[in-house]
């Protein structure tokens, strides 16, 4: 009994110490501003985590808006549950057709991600809005469908200062991770794809 309450003391002790280093590192975090967010890599999750983040700021009661560059019109649970409960605080674009492999015309691709592009400008200069998601824009950009130097020039020169900006999609550009505040790269360690299972409702989509 004497042991275990010494155990217990000790733990006290170490924890206040923690909270103590802890409140010293948060009292000198002040600044508030707007940040350029990427979900890259190869691993499942990438736009799962960003709509989970527009979920998190529309329950703030901020105003938000998704551009979807790549994704066609299939029925997703993210464009259902927005669409029907949260079109008075998020706008929701489906601007692709679809990936690359289904489509099959380069030239109709690159025209529909210009389109969502000019979109994305358009609504991140809105100052109401303080949440944009930009979901599988840097597959545009690694297909060359959208100039990545017009994207990332536009993102550092004229984005208004608390307005968030989130970017999915593999292989990141370089010069997009320079200019990111936050990088997060999701890793493939297994997939159910590849033992045959198909996408699945609530999963995938």
């Amino acid at each position: 009994m004497t042991e275990n309450t010494e155990d217990l003391a000790r733990h006290a002790e170490k924890m206040a110490k923690k909270k103590a280093a802890r409140d010293k590192i948060m009292a000198g975090k002040t600044e508030e501003r707007g940040l350029i967010i990427v979900h890259t890599g190869k691993g499942k999750g990438k736009s799962s985590a960003a709509f989970g983040m527009a979920f998190r700021a529309i329950a703030h009661g901020l105003p938000c808006a998704v551009i979807q560059f790549i994704k066609g019109g299939m029925d997703t649970g993210e464009r259902r549950l927005i669409t029907e409960h949260f079109a008075d605080r998020c706008q929701f674009h489906t601007m692709g057709e679809g990936f690359t492999w289904e489509t099959q015309n380069k030239e109709r691709d690159t025209q529909m991600a210009h389109a969502a592009w000019e979109k994305a400008k358009e609504l991140i200069l809105v100052p109401a809005i303080r949440f944009i998601l930009l979901d599988e824009l840097n597959i545009a950009l690694r297909y060359g469908y959208v100039p990545l130097e017009e994207v990332i020039s536009f993102l550092r020169d004229n984005k208004p200062d608390d307005t968030h900006v989130v970017i999915t999609g593999r292989n990141a550009a370089d010069e997009l991770i320079d200019i990111a505040d936050l990088v997060t790269e999701m890793t493939l360690v297994k997939h159910p794809f590849r033992s045959g299972v198909k996408a699945q409702p609530g999963i995938e989509f």
